[in-house]
């Protein structure tokens, strides 16, 4: 039977409608022979009154910029999401995307993927990261209509989330925050449904999450998941609110399933032939697989163009606009840096060079903020409560605070997986570019989000100071050893190390520029000298280069990054009283060197030299770049206690060891 063909025995309701998302996500999971048919089954009702009654979106205009946003945190139930793209008339998922549901080439990958479809406004499957990234959402949202007005930005921010979502230790951060700053246009769709993976809820949990959520400072209703129009009713009631909402729908997971509803067995397992066909009988729908009756694919697409006219609304208000507030909101939203800041960053360099400060690398960031946040209004600034020790706050940058979101800081508190998953989110809504802090050894808390940076390939800029044992009395508990070789081991992550103010700047300056992935900026607490001598090119740009070249032939190249580039210079002198050729090479990015063509990396590297690489961390991965005869000076266990200079010395990280493992090579 074609869809043409297909007849209703009666007129289009929206129980018809929620059916239509049931059965296209049970047949594509059932011939993918993979997937979650029971979450989408079971939201299916709250996703229908969502779409058809509230959601403001134009399918074929899915990126408009103040559409409401819809983030399916419980990503395992893709298929709903995919089904709602189809039924809506999203472009780019039609009814063979639908058939090839996670089929290698498809748009509709296992979980949703941001910039796969346009339906998905994030990507999501990794529980909980998709409520944090919706705080974030609903935050920018906030900060974007304090700038320019509730007539140029007024949109809702919707979650549906399940259980999974909400064990995780990361929802309490981000509901906290929600909570905190009052984000009454945040609304989240609970997927109550007493299921998880291992069987029933009760297992693992007996918390009382409506009065967890009110302790956070949300609203808080309960409704029949499967009532449309106490669906529709409690929404409206959200909508109202003058806190952040959150909607617990009553479901049963694989709605329909005549054997197999409200079990684990439908959570993560194709229903199987039988238990399909006895669906269809027990909800009266009796077409063929992946075949939508035109009467119902008909309703679905009027909800999808439903918001053509709220979108018409807006752009003529966009066109009455001022035009250099029209001129800024379009230039923030397209993701274009203001003029002026790249001279502003050059006269920073100059200055660095000429009055040759000695600073940490982390007072080098904060004097490079001050500049760059000045010339750059859209960056938001935060730090996971080290704001004073991480120096990110700048005087250009006012806190954001629940009845003033004017600003352009965010205090995180002690929430750095929050804090990660939220800069996610405001990136993802677009008109920021935000930056956050804690210390490098505190990225194991946030690791997740970042990981979920570099696989949107987001602007999101990590700042993490104290950055080795040079942090010093706090000791191992506090000194990162092996983060910077796991961070560098993450795909589309570049991680940066700069030694100097001017290297700082040059690493703001690519963070800035690079639009595809985020940037993660180590940075020292101990000073360091400024031992760049010219800015005419950004020389971090190929992430190592020849700081030094060696007196007379090179015999030996010396590695370094941050705060030990200082000791690779001693050890040339060292060498060189010895009649020893040395080169100091600063690599402030591994990622970029590894992009540079041969002929430049073996010319900074010095072929047939002894290489000899120094940094105050792990020592693994330096491999590749000393060879099979150099050798690093580095650490193979933790740290210890103590100031920084006799941590250092304890461990035999000097420039004295430096220019001894080079002779001892020679």
């Amino acid at each position: 039977m074609t869809a043409d063909l297909a007849k209703l025995s009666h007129p289009v309701a929206s129980r018809d409608m929620a059916n239509a998302i049931r059965f296209l996500a049970a047949d594509a999971i059932e011939k993918a022979k993979s997937g979650h048919p029971g979450m989408p089954m079971g939201m299916a009702d709250v996703a229908t009154v969502l779409f058809t009654r509230f959601l403001k979106f134009d399918a074929k205009a899915p990126r408009w910029a103040d559409r409401d946003r819809f983030v399916l945190s419980a990503g395992h139930g893709s298929m709903l999401l995919y089904a709602l793209a189809y039924l809506t008339g999203f472009d780019d998922v039609d009814i063979d995307q639908v058939k090839n549901f996670r089929q290698l080439g498809a748009r509709t990958a296992g979980h949703p993927e941001y910039g796969h479809v346009a339906i998905a406004e994030t990507t999501t499957g990794p529980l909980g990261q998709g409520i944090a990234n919706a705080v974030g959402f609903a935050l920018a949202e906030k900060m974007l209509a304090a700038r320019f007005g509730r007539g140029a930005v007024d949109h809702y921010t919707y979650v549906i989330a399940g259980d999974g979502c909400l064990m995780e230790g990361i929802s309490q951060e981000a509901i906290s925050l929600a909570g905190h700053h009052r984000l009454a246009k945040l609304i989240v769709l609970w997927d109550d449904n007493e299921i998880c993976i291992d069987g029933s809820t009760s297992l693992a949990t007996s918390d009382d999450q409506l009065a967890r959520f009110r302790a956070s400072n949300w609203n808080a209703i309960r409704v029949d998941g499967h009532d449309h129009e106490a669906i529709a009713q409690a929404i409206a009631v959200a909508r109202t609110s003058d806190k952040p909402s959150l909607i617990a729908c009553r479901t049963i997971i694989g709605y329909g399933a005549p054997t197999k509803a409200g079990s684990e067995k439908t959570h993560g397992s194709p229903l199987g032939a039988e238990e399909i066909a006895g669906a269809r009988a027990k909800l009266g729908w009796p077409y063929e697989p992946f075949v939508v009756p035109t009467p119902v694919l008909d309703a679905w697409r009027a909800a999808g163009t439903r918001g053509a006219t709220e979108r018409a609304a807006w752009e003529k208000r966009q066109a009455g606009l001022a035009p250099a507030q029209r001129a800024e909101f379009d230039r923030v939203l397209a993701a274009r840096l203001p003029d002026g800041w790249k001279a502003a960053a050059a006269a920073f360099k100059a200055k660095a060079i000429a009055e040759k400060p000695k600073w940490a690398a982390r007072k080098a960031s904060q004097e490079a903020l001050e500049v760059l946040t000045a010339a750059i209004p859209e960056m938001i600034g935060g730090s996971a409560d080290l704001t004073h020790s991480n120096l990110t706050i700048t005087k250009a940058t006012r806190p954001i605070s629940p009845d003033d979101a004017s600003g352009s800081y965010i205090h995180y508190g002690v929430r750095e997986h929050g804090m990660g998953a939220l800069m996610n989110g405001l990136a993802l809504h677009g008109g920021f570019i935000p930056y956050g802090a804690t210390f490098l050894v505190f990225t194991d808390y946030l690791r997740p989000a970042l990981r979920m940076s570099a696989l949107m390939g987001l602007r999101v800029i990590y700042l993490m100071t104290h950055d080795s044992i040079g942090l010093g009395e706090d000791g191992p508990t506090h000194q990162p050893i092996e983060h910077l070789a796991s961070l560098r081991a993450m795909p589309n992550l570049r991680v940066f190390r700069p030694c100097d103010p001017v290297e700082t700047m040059e690493c703001y300056e690519l963070a800035l520029e690079d639009s595809s992935g985020p940037s993660l900026l180590s940075l020292s607490r101990q000073n360091l000298p400024t031992v760049r001598t010219d800015a005419g090119e950004n020389k971090s740009a190929k992430g190592a280069y020849v700081l030094a070249e060696a007196e007379g032939p090179r015999q030996v190249t010396l590695l370094a990054t941050g705060s030990e580039v200082e000791l690779a210079l001693a050890a040339r002198d060292l060498l060189a009283a010895k009649g020893v050729g040395a080169a100091v090479v600063s690599m402030p990015c591994w990622e970029l060197f590894d992009r540079q063509d041969t002929a430049y990396r073996a010319a900074v590297l010095g072929e047939g030299t002894v290489k000899v690489a120094v940094e105050a961390a792990s020592t693994f991965g330096w491999e590749r770049y000393v060879g099979p005869v150099g050798t690093v000076v580095g650490l193979t266990g933790f740290g210890a206690s103590g100031p920084p200079d006799q941590v250092y010395a304890h461990f035999g990280i000097t420039a004295e060891a430096v220019a001894n493992a080079a002779l001892a090579r020679l």
